[in-house]
């Protein structure tokens, strides 16, 4: 995974199908949806080697009550807009050119901690939590999975780093177990 060049960011929304208010039923909605879509969408413009970076996270839109994938992908700099666009599945919604100054700053994230000072690196590395989401979503069986399942691999991720007591513990509340 390459540093995102800011400049030829673009996004694209997938709806997950359920509204902001179903949080219950987020999860096995979610892997499917990166299973048969956002998995499937990475791999085309791959393949096709239009892309050099990706994230995806789930947001609502502004007047839809609905959750959707937020991805958003960085242009090889070879590669047309035109080209990008056309390859886009149907299920990716409202292509878009980001403006600049998108992703110059990541809430939370301080990027004068990092050893460069460059946001492109922090992208970088949500770009390869990204990966390693749907390396996860396609390594198990299609089919509803218990939301614990999850939760324990994210335990072990978290864990990592001292914070899996910690995560598990925060997430509990939402989750509501």
């Amino acid at each position: 995974m390459q540093k995102p060049n800011l400049d030829r960011l673009w996004q694209v929304w997938i709806k997950i199908g359920i509204p902001q208010s179903s949080y219950q039923d987020l999860s096995n909605s979610a892997v499917n949806t990166i299973r048969t879509q956002v998995a499937e969408v990475v791999s085309i413009l791959e393949t096709r080697n239009v892309i050099d970076w990706y994230y995806f996270l789930i947001h609502g839109r502004e007047n839809d009550v609905n959750l959707y994938f937020h991805c958003v992908f960085s242009l090889k700099d070879n590669v047309k807009s035109e080209e990008f666009t056309s390859l886009l599945p149907s299920y990716c919604l409202y292509p878009e050119h980001l403006g600049q100054g998108y992703g110059e700053a990541i809430a939370g994230i301080n990027k004068g901690f990092l050893k460069d000072g460059e946001i492109e690196e922090a992208w970088r590395i949500i770009g390869k939590q990204s990966e390693w989401i749907i390396d996860l979503v396609r390594s198990h069986k299609d089919g509803p999975l218990p939301v614990q399942q999850f939760i324990q691999f994210m335990h072990y991720y978290m864990n990592m780093m001292g914070l899996g007591n910690q995560s598990i513990l925060f997430l509990s509340p939402i989750l509501r177990f």
